[in-house]
């Protein structure tokens, strides 16, 4: 039994005439009459009676015409979903980003994403970037914005760089003696005391590489935090945090303060696993974040990476 052999059965129930079935269907009436003989002997019972040219469902036609009609209803409904996913009227999207990428760049990119595709579901995990990295791997993300770790990119990852942008010295806006600095040394800023990200964060490890080179033991203040809260840290006075710079803007609560040259700047990309094709929505997806990018006005210092 096949599609075929049920579209022809429905219409010659539905017509109660071979020929006129066959004229529907636009297929020659011998096929047509063949098949059905093909499927009344695969099932063991006519289908038709055909006394006097009369054509008339026997019981096994009668039994068979509600799941005939059913079987082809639930195949146009697989296509229709197939057809709505291949025009992105459907899908499913999981994007990983760092909590850096969370506050600054992904909610924008979502917003716009979800005006043109809204009927695209959109998964989100924020996390550091080996987790990303790791649960890409493994087949649980299908794109991430993480950082690019100096030893270079994750072999079985397609990479796309997409900004490259400094760490700054955050601190309370109002914070008079910081009000002169127009740059900080490591130095400096580890003779403060330090808000500092809790252990497994990359810009703690960042941060701690930065003192480790310059000789100096940071002092904490409070350790342990996610961004949002370092950065509310902050701005409560607790202490100074070495943050993206993409983080401070629209937080007037919070002063920047570059660090000095040669500074710690940081690479963002775009990645995906190199041996799965991305889904159509996860492709457009891409699209979107890199146009966001190339449009974007960023604030100074931080650069795009990608070509106009």
């Amino acid at each position: 039994m096949n599609l075929q052999q049920l579209a022809y059965f429905l219409a010659v129930a539905r017509t109660r005439h071979f020929t006129q079935a066959a004229d529907q269907l636009d297929v020659a009436q011998p096929s047509l009459s063949k098949q059905i003989r093909v499927l009344e002997e695969e099932l063991g019972a006519p289908l038709f009676s055909r006394a006097r040219g009369n054509i008339a469902l026997t019981p096994a036609g009668e039994a068979l015409l509600p799941l005939a009609r059913r079987i082809l209803a639930d195949v146009d409904t697989a296509r229709l979903e197939v057809q709505e996913l291949v025009g992105l009227r459907r899908g499913r999207v999981r994007l990983g980003a760092t909590p850096s990428m969370c506050v600054s760049l992904v909610a924008e990119v979502l917003r716009r994403f979800r005006d043109r595709y809204p009927g695209i579901r959109l998964q989100v995990q924020e996390s550091g970037s080996q987790d990303l990295v790791r649960d890409l791997t493994r087949g649980e993300l299908d794109l991430a914005l993480v950082i690019v770790p100096g030893s270079g990119a994750e072999p079985a990852l397609t990479t796309t760089s997409i900004l490259r942008e400094p760490l700054v010295v955050a601190s309370p806006a109002e914070a008079k003696p910081l009000t002169r600095w127009t740059h900080l040394k490591i130095e400096e800023l580890a003779a403060r005391e330090l808000v500092m990200f809790r252990p497994g964060y990359d810009l703690r490890e960042a941060t701690l590489a930065a003192c480790r080179r310059a000789g100096v033991e940071p002092r904490f203040a409070v350790e342990g935090g996610e961004m949002d809260a370092v950065l509310r840290f902050v701005e409560a006075g607790l202490g100074l945090a070495l943050v993206p710079s993409l983080v401070l803007a629209n937080r007037p609560g919070l002063r920047s303060t570059p660090l000095a040259p040669p500074g710690i700047p940081r690479t963002i990309a775009l990645a995906h696993r190199t041996d799965v094709a991305l889904t159509n929505a996860a492709a457009a997806f891409r699209d979107t974040v890199l146009a966001y990018v190339r449009e974007a006005e960023f604030p100074r210092g931080v650069e795009v990476l990608l070509s106009a």
